[in-house]
């Protein structure tokens, strides 16, 4: 799995007349890849719960989500999982079937809800309008694989 997590100052997600928005928090582009199991969506969730990049009082990244009380925007992104090392048209042959996914997706955002946020999520699969207002900017990339 993979993850773009973005600190943001606000963030909103359309799909239709579905509307979801959050303030100061994350916002997460979530890929799911095939093979990709609930450990991996483990890791990523307590990693997300626990990075510390929101500025203390020195001006240091060294709050967390929980320390400054943020929401997440959990947004789902099979296109994290193209290869476009070879040709202009990505492939997406890595990125997992859609129920594999959706079901992924919605564990992740679940087990985010466990460690006790608010999460907010786009439609899986739809065709969304996300605006994201990244504050920093501060975008970290995860990789259940430990890739980067």
């Amino acid at each position: 799995m993979r993850a773009v997590i973005q600190r943001v100052s606000a963030s909103s997600v359309r799909c239709g007349e579905i509307f979801e928005e959050i303030q100061r928090g994350f916002n997460v582009l979530l890929g799911v890849g095939k093979g990709d199991t609930s450990k991996d969506a483990d890791y990523l969730a307590s990693k997300i719960s626990s990075l510390r990049v929101f500025e203390d009082p020195d001006g240091k990244m060294n709050l967390s989500l929980r320390d400054v009380g943020g929401e997440i925007l959990l947004i789902s992104q099979f296109t994290l999982l193209g290869d476009a090392r070879h040709g202009a048209r990505p492939s997406f042959i890595n990125a997992a079937s859609y129920e594999e996914g959706r079901l992924l997706y919605e564990y992740t955002a679940q087990k985010l809800r466990e460690n006790g946020f608010m999460v907010r999520t786009g439609v899986y699969g739809g065709d969304m309008e996300v605006r994201i207002v990244n504050d920093g900017p501060v975008t970290i990339l995860l990789d259940s694989s430990k890739l980067f």
